[in-house]
This record gives C-alpha cells, sequence and structure tokens, in this order.
C-alpha cells in the first residue's frame, strides 16, 4: 500500500519542514560555539581581555561536569592564574586528578601576553569539550589548561606592541610580567610568583606532557607553525627519541591533512655572518625555557610558536589544531607516555657525564627549508606597518642547526651538600620540588670534592634583574668530608636529579653561579661553597623517609 502526502503538504509544507529543519540546526550551531571569545565576536580585531576571559570560563566549566575551574596561582598584580581541569574526575585537586590513574597534560597560552593565539585557541578547544566534543580523550587523559598564564601582561594591552606582527589590529598584551620579568627566561631563577606557581603545578600535579604556545616572528618562512621538543642535551632518551621519532613527525602530517598547512622545526634563516655558516637556526638548550626544563624533569615537552605574520585568525586556527593533534596522538599513545616518563625516572643518572657548556650542532646534510614571503599592510588603528604572509613557498638546501652538543661536561655525583647559611639555595631547590635531607654530622668514610674557583667574569650588564656570572677553576683531589652542622645533603639518585645538577656545578651555564645567586659568597682563590661527594657509594648516609623516588 502507497500512502500518499496529503494535498495541503505540499511543496510549500516541504519547504516550511526544511526551513524549520535549517533553523534548529542553526541554533545548535550557534550553542556549539557559544559563548563568543572577544577575537571571534569582534572579526579578529580584538584578544580576550582577563575579566572576559573569566566570565567566558565560568561559564564553559558550568556545561559540563567534566571541566573544573580551579587556579594554580597568583600573578605579580594579585591575579589568579585559571587553571581548567578536564576529565572524568570528580576531584580536581592535584591529589583527585592523579589518584584517577589517568595520563595527565598541561597546555598553557599566554606566557608571552602579545603572543595571543594560543589563549584563543584554548579558549575555543574548551568550549568544544564543554560541549561534548572529543569526550573520548577523557577515558585515558586529565587535561590541565591554563590558557593565560601572564594575565598581568595580557592587560596591558597596545596596538604599538609586538611590531610587525599581523593583529590583532586593537592591540595585544606586552611580553613580560607586571615586574618587567620575561616568564620564558625565568624556569630555572624562579623569581616571578608566576613561574613558581608553575612549577609547583609541575610537583603537585605532575604532568607527562607539557605544552607551552607562542607567536614567533623573525625571518620569512613557509610554515604556519614551528616546535621544539625540549633543547637540552640531557634530555632523556626515552623522551626525545620518542617526540622527534614519533610525536611531532605524525602530529605534523595530520595538520596537513586537516588544514593543509605546514609546520616544521623552530628556527630561523640566518645569513653567514663572522664565524657564523648561514642556516636555519634554533633557540637556546638552556632549562630557563619552559619546554626545555620539562625535558629535564624527566617529561615531554613541547613548545609552539604560530607564524606572527599569518593574520589573527590563522594564528588562532593552527594553534588550535597543533594542540588538539598533540593531545589526539597523546590519547591513542597514553600508556606508551607514561611507560617512558617512568623509565627516565627510574633510571638513575649518577656516574653519567653530562654538560655544563654547549654548542650548537649543524646537521650532517642539508635540510629543505619552506622559505616564504609577506607583503605590507597598515594597521588602521595605529598606523604602523604589519607584514602579513602570502602563500608563497620556496623550498631551499641550508643546513640545519637544531640541537647542541655538550663542550664541557661533568660527571654527576651522589650528592651535593650545601652549608647551612646557603638559604636561599635551599628555599630555591624546595620550590624546584628537589628532594634534600639534612645532614647532622658526616659518616666516617665519606670523601668530598671541593671546586678551587681561580677566577670570576661577572656581566656589567643586568639581564632579567641580574647580573650573570662565570667562574673558572676545577675539582681538587677528594678529601675527608667535614660537613658543619645543618648541612643538606641533595641526592641525586631522584627524578628531578637532572634538574639539581644544572643548578648546582659552578661551571653550568643556566645555574646559582650563571644567575648570580652566589655572588657574595665567590671568591677568586676561595673553593665554591657547595661541595659535591666523590663518585661511588656515600657510605652511612640513607635517604631517610623524607625522600621518596
Amino acid at each position: 500500500m502507497t500512502t500518499r502526502m496529503p494535498s495541503w503538504l505540499g511543496f510549500s509544507s516541504l519547504l516550511a519542514c526544511f526551513l524549520l529543519l535549517g533553523v534548529h540546526q542553526s541554533l545548535q550551531a550557534q550553542e556549539t560555539r557559544s559563548p563568543l571569545t572577544a577575537a571571534e565576536s569582534s572579526g579578529f580585531r580584538e584578544t580576550t581581555g582577563y575579566d572576559d576571559l573569566m566570565g567566558f570560563l565560568a561559564e564553559v566549566t558550568g556545561k559540563s561536569s567534566k571541566l573544573h575551574l580551579t587556579s594554580m596561582g597568583i600573578s605579580s598584580e594579585e591575579r589568579s592564574i585559571p587553571l581548567v581541569v578536564v576529565g572524568a574526575v570528580d576531584d580536581p585537586s592535584p591529589e583527585g586528578v592523579k589518584a584517577s590513574g589517568k595520563t595527565r597534560f598541561y597546555v598553557q597560552g599566554g606566557i608571552h601576553a602579545g603572543e595571543i593565539s594560543g589563549k584563543e585557541a584554548l579558549l575555543i578547544l574548551l568550549r568544544e569539550l564543554a560541549g561534548g566534543q572529543h569526550a573520548e580523550w577523557a577515558d585515558s587523559l586529565v587535561l590541565l589548561i591554563a590558557p593565560l598564564y601572564n594575565p598581568d601582561g595580557n592587560e596591558r594591552v597596545s596596538p604599538t606592541n609586538r611590531r610587525g606582527q599581523h593583529g590583532p589590529v586593537e592591540g595585544m598584551g606586552q611580553r613580560p610580567n607586571a615586574m618587567g620579568l620575561d616568564l620564558n627566561r625565568d624556569q630555572m631563577k624562579l623569581d616571578a610568583p608566576e613561574s613558581r606557581a608553575l612549577v609547583g603545578l609541575y610537583s603537585a600535579y605532575d604532568p607527562h606532557l607539557s605544552v607551552d604556545l607562542h607567536t614567533t616572528n623573525g625571518s620569512h618562512h613557509g610554515y604556519h607553525l614551528t616546535y621544539a621538543p625540549p633543547l637540552p642535551p640531557s634530555t632523556p632518551r626515552e623522551i626525545d627519541e620518542y617526540l622527534r621519532g614519533r610525536w611531532l613527525p605524525e602530529i605534523t602530517r595530520a595538520v596537513k591533512d586537516a588544514t593543509g598547512w605546514d609546520m616544521y622545526y623552530y628556527g630561523g634563516a640566518r645569513p653567514a655572518r663572522g664565524d657564523r655558516e648561514a642556516g636555519w637556526y634554533t633557540f637556546s638548550h638552556q632549562p630557563r625555557y619552559v619546554s626545555n626544563y620539562i625535558g629535564l624533569r624527566n617529561r615531554f615537552g613541547i613548545l609552539g610558536e604560530a607564524y606572527s605574520y599569518a593574520s589573527f585568525e590563522e594564528r588562532i586556527g593552527i594553534s588550535y589544531w597543533f594542540t588538539r593533534e598533540v593531545i589526539e596522538f597523546g590519547y591513542r599513545n597514553a600508556s606508551e607516555v607514561r611507560a617512558r616518563t617512568e623509565q627516565a625516572d627510574a633510571r638513575s643518572i649518577v656516574g653519567e657525564s653530562l654538560g655544563v657548556q654547549f654548542e650548537v650542532q649543524r646537521s650532517d646534510e642539508p635540510v629543505t627549508i619552506l622559505m616564504g614571503d609577506v607583503i605590507e599592510e597598515e594597521n588602521p588603528v595605529s598606523g604602523q606597518r604589519m607584514l602579513l604572509r602570502t602563500d608563497t613557498q620556496t623550498p631551499t638546501e641550508m643546513y640545519e642547526y637544531g640541537t647542541f652538543r655538550p663542550t664541557e661536561v661533568e660527571t654527576v655525583p651522589p650528592a651535593y651538600f650545601v652549608p647551612s647559611h646557603l638559604t636561599g639555595v635551599f628555599e630555591l631547590l624546595a620550590a624546584h620540588g628537589i628532594r634534600t635531607v639534612a645532614v647532622h654530622e658526616a659518616p666516617s668514610g665519606l670523601e668530598v670534592e671541593e671546586f678551587r674557583i681561580d677566577s670570576i667574569q661577572t656581566s656589567e650588564r643586568e639581564y632579567q634583574g641580574h647580573q650573570a656570572q662565570q667562574v673558572w677553576g676545577e675539582y681538587g683531589s677528594p678529601r675527608p668530608a667535614a660537613l658543619p652542622r645543618g648541612t643538606i645533603m641533595v641526592p641525586m639518585d631522584q627524578p628531578l636529579a637532572r634538574v639539581a645538577f644544572r643548578l648546582l656545578e659552578p661551571r653550568s651555564d643556566d645555574g646559582l653561579v650563571a644567575w648570580g645567586l652566589l655572588r657574595e659568597t665567590l671568591t677568586a682563590g676561595q673553593p665554591y661553597p657547595i661541595q659535591r661527594s666523590v663518585p661511588g657509594r656515600v657510605p652511612g648516609l640513607s635517604f631517610g623517609p623524607d625522600f621518596d623516588r
């Protein structure tokens, strides 16, 4: 039997049904895109301010029981640094998150508050998560998302910040925090409250992966985003090999398939100058940079740098897709990610030779770099010049300077011994989460080495609030230890030994001496105040109940 449509339900009624369906779908689409970020609602002329961001986070976290709005700390101007915990957890505290047994990923935007595409991208991603998208991630992951790590810098908006960057035309925040400190140079000395909050998060939540989102300018290349794994040569091989061999190559292909946009290792094309050869050069190996520091904590660290001369909308887009595919890969390989960090933690580095001074290393063969082009436009608000990328891509052969090698090494000792009067050193070690043990008296048979300082060089120019120093000298022959009461031992058979080594070795290019933190205690012809035990067993010393591997 054939059912015929009544004559009064003809074409006009069908059209009305389709129109109603279209309205319903449109309302659904609006709902999934609600609330809008300031960038979206302004047609990408503006970036999201702190108050609007906090309102946005309150709204999206109110839509889902899987999103929890909390704080990772307080900025120097006493703004809360928002953290959203995303996952199948009822308790968003570090204890509750770790008790879930799931793999933990931390992602942050806005460390340099003029480089804000990551902030906007993370807000969009949080909106999607609140709407039920990417729900499968919660099966194995808990996400810790901090869209605005530098809230004070974010509020210092000016269209003249980040000169040359293509928007937002109404302006963006500044690079440093309110103290004038670059938070991406502060991971070792920890001068800023934001930096101490961040390492506090690392210690409390212990994320297996951390992603730091930036925007890069400089040479005119053909990539929408460039990235980097941790660059210190002492990064555990379990971390470095997996990032370079699988994680980064696979997300590069995934983003290309989804968007058509290219990505590559971070760098810039530099011409030959003096002793420097022409090539594609990365940034520094020093752990003062967030993503580098993460590697020394035996964790996966990834730096993402959207291209400054892509439009603001495209920079948000590539930051979103980059972050999404990083998480997607981690979700599909969560067990492997955990296993590799556990392997790195379990392997002692005592007795290994690690670098304290380094040089950049050239690739064995030239690589193909996609160079690009830009056009000039005028910022309609400030009248200043902006640069906009074109679709030009010119494959260019050049050597890549993307890794580092040590030029000077030291053997990792079983322990360091810090005298009681260096209270600032104790506080810094504690802030990093490095384990220490009080030594009440030196046991018989314990031998130590002292570094005898021959000369000291102090920089005349202040950098990040400090006058850098460098010492020269050498370790003397082992001698019986005479440790004053109150001495603190830093045992090196612990997961954070790589961080401790770079802080405490006198010749380290990013440690206590390098930042001038021991300036008042160093004298040429005198010993460096921190001693180390000789290779081998530390007799009569146990780590005690306050040391937990």
